[in-house]
């Protein structure tokens, strides 16, 4: 018994398939870059302290209220840094993940007999 390839597998459907792969390519690094074009930011403790990151997941800057910098309780300033810090860093994160994601779109490695997808 021979093992039947779908239509799209077939002749012209190989190159079809690397051609999707390609736009695929090219849209995942079009995305990439304009993620990391872009900046996130988050403000935790009402605002009181906000940390800025770009899509390279790269701090660019962290703003202080003057009224939350206590010298007797460092710890809480530190705290509020990094909450901040850790939430603008996850937007950028996820926002590469999103767009990664769309830029795959419907493209559909899976072969006869093979589990699971390939990306």
């Amino acid at each position: 018994m021979k093992a039947r390839l779908p239509d799209e597998y077939r002749g012209g459907g190989q190159a079809a398939m690397m051609k999707q792969i390609q736009k695929m390519q090219e849209d995942m690094a079009r995305v990439q870059q304009e993620v990391e074009a872009t900046t996130f930011s988050a403000s935790v403790g009402g605002g009181t302290v906000t940390a800025e990151c770009n899509g390279k997941q790269e701090l660019l800057r962290i703003k202080i209220a003057p009224e939350v910098i206590d010298p007797e309780d460092a710890e809480m300033l530190e705290d509020l840094v990094l909450a901040a810090a850790n939430e603008a860093l996850g937007k950028a994160g996820e926002a590469m993940q999103q767009g990664i994601a769309q830029s795959r779109g419907n493209l559909n490695l899976n072969l006869p007999g093979m589990p699971g997808e390939i990306f």
